[in-house]
């Protein structure tokens, strides 16, 4: 089982669960292949893109464990 939260990096969920891209792409992370986005954790990205960070937690966990 996979457990993402807030302080995982976006690469690093990329690299194990892929299928979680279009959730990212879905909230306008729509440079997901950039070093920067690569880079930030989830909460970072969160705070940049005005999504509430345990609403896509919930998401992104749920389709990382399909």
């Amino acid at each position: 089982m996979i457990t993402i939260t807030k302080d995982t990096i976006i690469g690093d969920i990329l690299d194990i669960a892929p299928q979680t891209a279009p959730i990212f792409l879905s909230i306008g992370m729509h440079c997901l292949g950039c070093p920067s986005s690569r880079g930030e954790t989830v909460e970072e990205a969160c705070m940049v893109h005005g999504v509430d960070v345990d609403a896509l937690l919930q998401v992104v966990n749920s389709a990382a464990n399909e």
